[in-house]
């Protein structure tokens, strides 16, 4: 999928997933994008560190170390590079913490080309327009749950001690989430 890019804007691909890799790719080489792809923060940070990458697509969840790390890394090695950090996991908890180490954008999976390269474009202004409607109380109720368990480094137990519940209560509603997270 890697081809030279001295003529088109260089992206890396993150994502543990081999098949959403080479769809992606695939359609952001036809959008002009020279792609990169790495299953692993461990096999990413080697390409990010020999060339820079001006856009990055990184995954929330893979095997070894978190997308949030490679994140960190993508922003100190070039604070220009375009991140959007893509998640099956999406909660506001992560959202934040992923803008705060230098996300341009932060999407729930499934998304489509079209909207990560959109996804580029968007600048945070902090004047986002307030939803008509206010969050259903599940959804509520899981975004908490969601911030607390970051806040103790995803251990089930001391979340649970932190939300006065009992772990297999908490277990149980981590394992189905609300049909819509919006």
């Amino acid at each position: 999928m890697t081809q030279p890019c001295e003529e088109h804007a260089s992206l890396l691909l993150v994502d543990d997933d081999i098949t959403f890799c080479k769809v992606l790719g695939d359609a952001l080489e036809k959008r002009g994008f020279c792609v990169s792809v790495a299953h692993n923060v461990e096999q990413a940070l080697p390409l990010a560190q020999a060339n820079p990458p001006e856009f990055a697509i990184v995954d929330l969840k893979m095997g070894g170390a978190p997308g949030l790390a490679l994140v960190k890394a993508l922003h100190e090695l070039d604070p220009n590079t375009r991140i959007v950090m893509l998640t099956g996991y999406a909660s506001i908890a992560t959202a934040v913490e992923a803008i705060k180490l230098g996300a341009t954008q932060y999407l729930a999976k499934p998304a489509n080309a079209d909207e990560i390269v959109a996804a580029f474009g968007h600048v945070p202004d902090g004047n986002a327009p307030l939803k008509a409607q206010p969050m259903q109380i599940e959804n509520l109720e899981w975004e908490h749950i969601q911030r607390v368990l970051h806040e103790h480094n995803d251990n089930i137990s001391a979340t649970a001690r932190a939300l006065n519940m009992h772990r297999r209560s908490l277990q149980r509603k981590l394992a189905k989430p609300p049909s819509s997270t919006e």
